[in-house]
């Protein structure tokens, strides 16, 4: 069955870093756009990130420009999520996506969470 398994979340004060990690198993990791998305107490889930197929193509939402770097490891069938200089209002849990076009399909991760406190 599709699987999107999530690590690296948890705990760190503010300044610190984490990597999140999305593994996926179950479809053709490499035919398919990967993201990442988070979603704080009562705000609307938000889309951090966006990895082209091959890696050559990233996108951020402004305010994590700079800090956060999304890659892929397509032999690995893995997306990462690299976060530094992190802020109290990152907080949030993280979502990982796959999403492919055509005949459109996607899938989400269970989400894990992110918590930047001093």
């Amino acid at each position: 069955q599709v699987q999107l398994v999530e690590s690296g979340g948890g705990l760190v004060q503010p300044g610190g870093s984490l990597r999140l990690s999305c593994e996926a198993s179950g479809f053709t990791f490499s035919r398919y756009a990967m993201s990442w998305y988070r979603q704080a107490p009562g705000k609307e889930r938000e889309l951090v990130a966006r990895i082209s197929i091959t890696g050559s193509r990233s996108n951020y939402r402004d305010s994590v420009k700079g800090r956060f770097t999304i890659s892929r490891d397509n032999a690995k069938n893995t997306v990462y999520l690299q976060m530094n200089s992190l802020k109290p209002e990152d907080t949030a849990v993280y979502y990982c996506h796959a999403e492919t076009y055509g005949d459109y399909q996607d899938y989400w991760a269970q989400g894990t969470q992110v918590t930047v406190s001093s």
